[in-house]
């Protein structure tokens, strides 16, 4: 009816008591039946203008995203609201597939694109309410706003002597869709006063996670104790410890910070202060350091001491104590309804679990069926005898025949029988295959092992100064094992080529190889034995000279093989004389 204004036939069989529905119906008519419906599109388009604090004239452009907006009727009282014609460009699946696309490429290292990211907002707004340790009226401070920015941390200071309780809920109980708009209270424990006396500062993190959910994280407590210090010492940390006495709660934030950032605000509690003052002291300096004794004020606010030198003066130290929270929150949902909804949950995905081992098992009694199909065919035809293939072809084919059949939607186990089956018939000939691909490999190996322990040996009777170290008795251990074994891999080669390629081996692959490991573990620590260590008598053995590289101090005499030179004691010469060169002999 979107399209077309003229009179559509609808057509309803057996629609109550066997009975038949049939009519005419058009939009003039659908629209009217369905007038107070569609009057309900002006109020959320009101809704985010007031919140958003625009007005129709600030919009540029509108465009609509699929789904019943395109409902001409929906439409007309769009552009009638904004006073705009609207858009239809994007639909809403294009939408989520365009978003969820770019969200991947983004993470994906293949591709290049712009970053984007999307602000998930906090459909209702929240309050926290505290109580005082007098008789005064409770406090009260909206912490999220409607549409806040999600997820988000802030972080509220109190100042009290006792455990105090925070009660979060929802500011409009009526926009709320749960019977119940309180949230929750959280019991922040183990409050204590300072040492002085005085209230204690408490830091209370409240923040609201990406799925909406509010909770108290976490809450510390600030202490500060005095310690007595030499004036060389600076201090550690002096926080401003402001007592704020108003009437009532500031809205006021020291700070906005998108993300997952933190905010500090500061409530100003009522008559929280014993002393009763009605302004607050002057604040502390931020910072404080002691210099040669003097009193100075820096540009940037800092403080010096006019102190002697071997003065003490206390040290202010800061620890931060966290503070245990006891959390009683108000379930939406009865206990049993929501062990219920629980217990369905953990159905549905052992559910899906087993349907996915199922189709797991059903993919591989297919895939198993195709790929045989062709390596028999192929790679694996000269392993299996005419009578073999004929049987394990025709079985291929009736297990394909009914998996598009009966075997469509069959239980895991049925699948796992099937695949068992064919493995029977097929294992022995794939088997034949990897071992006629992998024995030459291993054989060949074996070889030249044999051969290396016989050069070696005939080294040895040689007398070769590489081997003349090893025992005679170690060295027939070689021989006799690579003869031995030697001896096993004829035999074995021998007894393997009067076998027909398609029967099963006589010896297997994993012979060769334990063969072969065996003559290494025996053959290997004895030839690679390494030579003992000479070692020379004392008196043979002479410090190396150390040579100078200064002028010759004095006169030596060094015989050569055929000619004598004589260099006569010489001091602070140069280094060439009449054209001579002194030179350094060793």
């Amino acid at each position: 009816m979107s399209s077309n204004s003229t009179d559509i036939p609808f057509n309803i069989e057996c629609f109550m008591n066997d009975k038949d529905v049939s009519g005419k119906m058009n939009r003039s008519l659908f629209e009217e039946l369905c007038a107070d419906l569609l009057e309900r599109v002006k109020s959320p388009l009101s809704a985010i203008m007031e919140q958003s604090q625009l007005g129709p004239e600030d919009i540029s452009a509108v465009e609509i995203v699929g789904g019943g907006t395109r409902i001409p009727s929906v439409k007309e009282r769009i552009s009638k609201f904004f006073k705009k014609d609207v858009s239809t460009t994007l639909n809403a699946d294009e939408a989520v597939s365009r978003g969820c696309a770019l969200q991947c490429a983004i993470l994906s290292p293949a591709f290049k694109v712009k970053e984007f990211s999307v602000t998930d907002a906090a459909p209702f707004s929240i309050s926290l309410k505290w109580s005082t340790e007098a008789d005064e009226a409770e406090g009260n401070y909206e912490v999220f706003c409607k549409n806040h920015a999600l997820p988000y941390s802030k972080v509220i200071t109190f100042y009290r002597k006792n455990p105090f309780v925070l009660e979060a809920f929802y500011t409009h109980p009526n926009l709320v869709p749960f019977a119940e708009s309180k949230i929750g209270q959280f019991l922040v424990q183990n409050v204590a006063p300072q040492e002085d006396g005085q209230k204690s500062k408490i830091k209370v993190k409240v923040r609201i996670n990406t799925h909406g959910i509010f909770s108290v994280s976490t809450a510390s407590m600030i202490q500060k104790c005095k310690t007595e210090e030499s004036d060389d010492t600076l201090i550690d940390e002096v926080e401003d410890d402001l007592q704020l006495n108003c009437p009532e709660v500031s809205k006021t934030e020291k700070k906005k910070l998108q993300g997952d950032s933190e905010v500090d605000i500061e409530p100003q509690v009522q008559n929280d202060n014993p002393e009763n003052e009605q302004s607050p002291p002057s604040p502390e300096p931020t910072s404080q350091e002691i210099h040669n004794g003097v009193n100075h004020q820096k540009p940037n606010g800092e403080i010096k001491t006019d102190q002697p030198p071997d003065a003490k003066r206390p040290k202010i130290k800061v620890k931060t104590i966290q503070l245990p929270i006891e959390a009683s929150l108000v379930w939406q949902l009865g206990r049993d309804l929501l062990n219920m909804y629980i217990e369905s949950e953990g159905k549905m995905v052992m559910q899906d679990k087993l349907e996915k081992e199922r189709n797991d098992a059903k993919n591989a009694v297919e895939e198993y069926v195709y790929d045989f199909r062709d390596k028999l065919a192929g790679s694996y035809s000269k392993f299996v005898n005419d009578e073999d293939r004929t049987k394990f072809s025709a079985l291929l084919s009736q297990t394909e025949d009914w998996l598009y059949e009966e075997g469509q939607d069959q239980p895991k186990c049925v699948y796992v029988d099937k695949m068992t089956e064919l493995q029977n018939l097929g294992t022995p000939i794939q088997n034949r295959y990897l071992e006629a691909e992998e024995r030459p490999r291993v054989l060949e190996k074996l070889q030249n092992a044999i051969h290396h322990y016989i050069k070696i040996a005939e080294d040895f009777r040689n007398g070769d100064e590489n081997y003349i170290h090893i025992d005679v008795t170690d060295m027939e251990k070689v021989e006799n094992c690579y003869k031995e074994t030697m001896e096993w891999m004829n035999n074995a080669i021998n007894a393997q080529a009067s076998v027909v390629i398609h029967d099963d081996p006589v010896v297997r692959v994993a012979e060769f190889s334990a063969k072969l490991k065996n003559l290494k573990s025996v053959c290997d620590p004895i030839v690679s034995k390494s030579k003992p260590r000479v070692e020379y008598p004392a008196e043979d053995r002479k410090e190396p000279e150390v040579k100078s590289d200064t002028i010759i101090q004095e006169a030596e005499t060094i015989t050569m093989e055929n000619d004598s030179i004589e260099i006569s004691e010489q001091s602070g010469c140069d280094p060439y004389v009449n054209g001579t060169t002194n030179m350094d002999v060793e």
